[in-house]
């Protein structure tokens, strides 16, 4: 397949965002130009900057076309866009926006300038040639990539404070490992973090029997909790790991048994599991490997992210298959792959993620396939026409 008139349309709009340098938090142009294109299309667009103390000022957008009545369909994304690193290992400039061998080049291509072109170009042509009853929104926020304290979080808030209730929402993020049709997300594993302290009691190393080495408590109560899975998974999720991400003496002297060490951990869990009881566990299984010891531990969780799922339905069938008319491919409803904003959106109305291919995201060179992008653009524009019969 080859880009037609309609992704030429998405490919011009993701060039004007890519060469806004909207590095989080900063704007950069990129809202100004959404915010232009959806007012000149009839949107009534509202800028929503926030603030919190300690953390950067954030701008968002949110523009909506229909008085709220009939169903309602969101399409929500960042134009935030993660730095370009060294400039000097680019083969095409990061803001430049360049198409070679039919791809198109740039920071944020791919995350996720490159899916808010398609659905903004497949939302566009569908208002040009269709008269419908309901109402499409657009949630943009400039947040994603960073805290994501002044972003959708605080936009939701507002949409509730008007009294704005989505039916449903496509976040447009990369969900594909390679080409466009592979996957549709329907959830994500929830994200724990935890830090465990473990104290002892410092001493000379030829004398430990004076001493108490933390470190022996650590390595056990690591095993612990690595050594059994914590789930086999569920029906729609794989299962949850752990993963130790550092471990902490700072010890510099090679004859001191130490007093204390930390570690800092990661768990991404499935719907097994919910942030307490999965704290619950881990207490249980460090409990169990100190237990006899004299080792003191202190442990710290923070949830950034629930597990959700979006249970299939029709409107998910009417996505698949629109999916599968342009692209011939029967998309997976999956359930892996990192955080995003659904997140937070599937607190307020059921959602799921369909995007271009993740296979260059925040990397250098990053790029998406001219013929993707005509293909997303196709998808979501026949599921426009079929979600508003």
């Amino acid at each position: 397949m080859t880009h037609d008139a309609v992704s030429n349309d998405a490919v011009s709009i993701a060039q004007s965002l890519i060469r806004c340098e909207s590095i989080t938090p900063i704007e950069g142009g990129a809202l100004d130009y959404l915010e232009s294109l959806l007012s000149c299309a009839g949107f009534s667009c509202q800028r929503l900057p926030f603030s919190e103390e300690g953390t950067p000022d954030v701008d968002n957008l949110y523009a909506q076309i229909g008085d709220g009545s009939g169903p309602h369909l969101m399409f929500a994304g960042h134009t935030d866009v993660v730095p370009p690193g060294d400039l000097k290992l680019w083969s095409h400039p990061p803001f430049a926006a360049e198409i070679a061998d039919g791809r198109l080049y740039g920071r944020g291509a791919a995350d996720m300038k490159g899916g808010i072109a398609c659905f903004a170009a497949a939302v566009l042509t569908f208002l040009q040639e269709n008269k419908f009853k309901g109402t499409i929104s657009f949630l943009i926020t400039g947040d994603e990539e960073g805290v994501a304290i002044n972003g959708t979080v605080k936009m939701l808030k507002w949409l509730k404070a008007k009294n704005i209730t989505p039916s449903h929402s496509i976040v447009g993020e990369p969900t594909n490992p390679s080409k466009v049709g592979e996957a549709i997300k329907i959830g994500r594993r929830g994200s724990l973090h935890g830090w465990l302290t473990i104290a002892g009691k410092q001493g000379h190393v030829a004398y430990p029997h004076l001493a108490l080495n933390p470190i022996d408590g650590m390595a056990q109560a690591l095993v612990a909790l690595k050594q059994q899975p914590l789930d086999n998974g569920t029906s729609h999720f794989l299962p949850s790991n752990l993963e130790v991400t550092t471990v902490d003496v700072g010890n510099e002297t090679v004859n001191v048994i130490p007093s204390e060490v930390k570690c800092h951990f990661n768990i991404r869990f499935n719907d097994s599991f919910t942030a307490e009881s999965l704290e619950t566990l881990l207490r249980q299984k460090i409990d169990g490997a100190l237990a006899g010891s004299e080792l003191e531990y202190q442990l710290k969780t923070n949830c950034s992210a629930d597990c959700f799922l979006t249970e299939p339905g029709e409107w998910i069938e009417l996505l698949t298959k629109a999916v599968f008319e342009v692209t011939g491919a029967q998309p997976e409803l999956s359930t892996s792959g990192g955080t995003s904003d659904a997140r937070f959106i599937k607190n307020i109305c059921p959602v799921v993620e369909l995007g271009l291919s993740n296979a260059t995201i925040h990397q250098v060179d990053e790029h998406v396939s001219l013929d993707d992008m005509a293909q997303l653009t196709d998808v979501y524009k026949k599921f426009l026409v079929a979600y508003f019969k």
